[in-house]
């Protein structure tokens, strides 16, 4: 196996792929590699950990075609170390040689026969629009729980509605629901749980892209954008009814510019303490009285504009999360809607209902 490549490009495929292999030591060694196959005029590069998968294409010039697995991380930032240029790799014997002008590195490879075969897509293509799914996954992947001993909140829940397609995130102290026009991604009623971990990589995939291609089977689900292929095992657990968490009505009602209320969130987080402390907010009719206690620190308090429809009536939440809620929301105005303080509030972007973020208040004193 023999090739040049533009160190840029190549740095770029081994970094993609590289974030398909695992970096526990308790799994097979070979899953910490990544695997170069070289034919035609081509490179693909492959990792997985077996339940997420990353594949890049890119051009090369082929001298001498071959395959070889190489220790993933090791090599990418060998690559990314070059100098600007051509880079050339090369089989030689039991090492793989990387050469960029005067620079050279020996590499042993792992064995090819021990990396795991990956199948081509079983289903048809759906292609969406990427600017569409890179918003709605920016909006609902951040609710995903990241605790794998409740494996199924770990997943967004996509799910056919009668007349769109809904994406679903919760930690249990957060929901996230998007929906999206329906067009042909899923037959009415049904529904797959992705792995919110690869639906990130998908989001970092999708910036500068046109468009998505989707295949789903009824194991995995694949994802291409441009000359990268992302495969990922669905999620085969059930979903929590998440439709029990919204309330029918809201009789307290709060409208507060976005990126005033954003900025008042990160200041009072200066005291917050890493989000352990509660911030609270005193919802008066012309204005928002928010404010962060930490005992033995400090207090911080703030004056937002705002308009409000309700009983005077103060409610606390985990800073992080209702900062990310705000931030998730398009729009210039947020709506805050509550209940009472013990009761799930619901944050939207004025204008865009297509979108919801569900919060669970803090009791405080």
């Amino acid at each position: 196996m023999k090739f040049r490549c533009e160190r840029e490009i190549l740095a770029g495929a081994l970094a993609t792929a590289g974030r398909g292999a695992t970096n526990s030591t308790g799994t097979s060694p070979v899953l910490a590699g990544v695997r170069l196959d070289v034919s035609d005029d081509s490179l693909t590069v492959t990792g997985t950990d077996l339940e997420l998968t990353i594949r890049a294409t890119v051009p090369v010039g082929v001298e001498k075609p071959g395959s070889v697995v190489v220790p993933a991380r090791l090599v990418a930032d060998i690559v990314k170390s070059l100098p600007a240029g051509s880079v050339e790799m090369s089989l030689e014997g039991e090492q793989l040689e990387i050469v960029a002008q005067r620079s050279r590195f020996e590499v042993r490879p792992m064995a090819v026969a021990d990396f795991p075969t990956i199948g081509d897509p079983a289903s048809d293509p759906v292609v969406l629009p990427a600017d569409i799914m890179a918003e709605a996954l920016r909006q609902v992947v951040r609710a995903a729980s990241t605790d794998e001993s409740r494996q199924q909140l770990t997943g967004v829940l996509i799910v056919a509605e009668d007349d769109a397609v809904r994406m679903v995130a919760t930690d249990s102290y957060r929901l996230a629901v998007r929906d999206i026009d329906k067009g042909t991604l899923l037959q009415t009623g049904q529904q797959v749980l992705v792995p919110a971990r690869a639906l990130n990589e998908v989001q970092r995939l999708l910036s500068g892209a046109t468009e998505m291609r989707v295949f789903l089977g009824e194991r995995d689900a694949v994802f291409e954008v441009g000359d990268v292929r992302l495969t990922t095992r669905l999620i085969a657990s059930d979903y929590p009814n998440y439709r029990n968490l919204l309330p029918s009505s809201y009789p307290n009602v709060v409208t507060v510019g976005r990126e005033a209320l954003l900025d008042a969130l990160r200041r009072a987080r200066l005291l917050a303490q890493g989000g352990t402390t509660p911030v609270r907010l005193q919802l008066e009719s012309d204005h928002i009285k928010l404010q962060a206690v930490t005992t033995d620190v400090g207090e911080a308090t703030e004056l937002i504009d705002a308009s409000y429809e309700g009983a005077p009536m103060t409610v606390a939440f985990n800073p992080d999360y209702l900062a990310a809620g705000v931030d998730a929301v398009d729009g210039d105005e947020v709506r805050l809607a509550v209940v009472d303080p013990m009761k799930p509030a619901v944050l939207r972007g004025v204008g865009h209902d297509e979108y919801l973020y569900l919060l669970m208040p803090v009791r405080v004193p």
